[in-house]
């Protein structure tokens, strides 16, 4: 059934059961103890009774040679007789048989036809007949005395003990269902919002959020760390948005070039010099595909959850000196200067993908740079890790693009206009890189002055007998 799988109806069920347990418990244990305290009020009277027909049986004079015989029946004083008197239908009475067995003395409030009990030695022997209580016992002359009294009030007492523990332990039973219902509605009422907003975040809708009745909570607290995993959830996919549609307009660039070189090929006979020049041109325009996909799978890769590359101590000073002579072609052909200052400052990493990033950073710096400018790349070691600062004298990044600058895909409009052909990948992996490693990378810039990136890396404790990656 359906409300077996609501955890409000599956909370009341538990809730009704335990209730139902603890009522009924109580009930009946308060039941019986007023039933045992009353039986016990009636047996300590029958006690009293038993003891004083027992003793009215005995001579006056004790029971030595000459001694009278026993009377045949009771022999009460007034204060006596008084303890066999009561309220019309609860006054004691009491049997007495002879030791032949023949029915001896009986008080006139003895009901008729009263069993004679099965002689048992011993204390006096309690028993219920019907609406009587008794007691019976075997006097030393042989005798069998018996004494009782009609109960049936006190029964009837106890019928209406039960049926008003009954009645109250119902009303209590409703009225704590019916707060239980309250409280687990109450207590879940927040689900229903959280269910609610996840119903329309996953229609699309991924700007809705819980907004809890009490944050401090555990309900609170889970709708906190849901908002939390939303407001990733909307991140990623505007950042999926957005890297899809740069992604797109970065790939029909090159693709148009091609089709349009291709078809101007086709469309007539043409010389070898200008088959050549097509050719040439869709070779550039697929060798800036080929880098944008590579890019784009190095940037996939650091995404994606996958086991990372192995980590091993590396000298940042020797992965920045072969860097930065690798780029000085680069930098000679645009007449830029380039100095380096280093000094030995290992680091945990990978040496390929250091390498890379310090490829990115002083590439940028000598790409972006005028001509004659230079550039300024240092390497220092700190007590926390190592420092890397890169700075150039060139263009520098206007303040309203300088936060952006490690998006995917982002050029400033400057860079766009001028027929750059970078993808805008390029600092973006760097800063992936970076923080694959622990590390952070931060920049500076003023229009016309140049541009500073200084990253961090943290320090790693150099094994016994092993030698840093990058060193001589």
């Amino acid at each position: 059934m359906k409300f077996f799988h609501s955890i409000r109806w599956r909370l009341q069920l538990w809730h009704g059961l335990l209730l139902a347990l603890v009522l009924a418990g109580f009930g009946f244990t308060a039941w019986q103890l007023q039933r045992a305290n009353q039986m016990n009020r009636t047996d300590h009277e029958l006690e009293q009774r038993m003891g004083l027909v027992e003793a009215s049986l005995l001579p006056r004079n004790g029971a030595g040679p000459g001694s009278p015989p026993p009377p045949d029946k009771p022999r009460w004083t007034a204060r006596e007789q008084n303890l066999f008197a009561g309220m019309p239908g609860q006054e004691f009475y009491y049997v007495i048989w002879q030791r032949d067995g023949r029915q001896g003395d009986a008080s006139a409030s003895a009901p008729s036809e009263i069993p004679q009990p099965e002689r048992i030695p011993g204390p006096p022997v309690f028993r219920s007949r019907g609406n009587f209580r008794e007691s019976f016992h075997d006097t030393p002359g042989g005798e069998c005395v018996l004494v009782g009294r009609d109960i049936g009030e006190e029964i009837a007492g106890s019928r209406r003990t039960a049926w008003l523990l009954g009645g109250s332990g119902g009303a209590v039973f409703l009225l704590g269902l019916a707060g239980g219902w309250w409280i687990a509605a109450r207590a879940l009422s927040p689900i229903a919002g959280i269910t609610a907003t996840a119903a329309k975040i996953s229609t699309g809708d991924l700007s809705q959020r819980i907004r809890p009745a009490d944050s401090k909570s555990e309900l609170g607290q889970l709708a906190r760390d849901l908002n939390n995993t939303f407001s990733r959830l909307d991140d990623a996919f505007a950042r999926q948005a957005q890297f899809t549609a740069d992604a797109s307009h970065e790939l029909r660039t090159p693709v148009t070039v091609i089709l349009t070189q291709t078809q101007s090929a086709l469309a007539r006979e043409r010389p070898a010099d200008e088959y050549r020049e097509s050719l040439a041109a869709c070779q550039r325009a697929a060798r800036r595909m080929r880098g944008m996909i590579e890019s784009l799978l190095v940037l996939a890769r650091f995404d994606s959850c996958e086991a990372p590359e192995a980590m091993e101590l590396c000298d940042l000073a020797r992965i920045v000196t072969d860097s930065v002579a690798l780029l000085k072609p680069l930098a000679e052909a645009k007449d830029v200067h380039i100095s380096v200052e280093v000094a030995p400052a290992c680091c945990e990493g990978n040496a390929g993908q250091l390498a890379q990033a310090v490829g990115n950073i002083v590439g940028n710096a000598i790409h972006y740079n005028r001509p004659g400018g230079s550039v300024r790349v240092e390497v220092r070691r700190e007590a926390d890790g190592a420092i890397l600062t890169v700075a150039d004298s060139g263009q520098g990044i206007p303040p309203d693009d300088l936060p952006h600058v490690f998006e995917r895909f982002y050029r400033a409009e400057k860079a766009r206009s001028a027929g750059q052909e970078h993808s805008g990948l390029g600092l973006s992996i760097t800063k992936a890189i970076v923080e694959k490693h622990g590390g952070s990378i931060e920049v500076a810039s003023e229009p016309g002055m140049g541009t500073t990136f200084i990253v961090r890396l943290r320090a790693a404790v150099r094994l016994a007998g092993q030698t840093p990656m990058g060193a001589p």
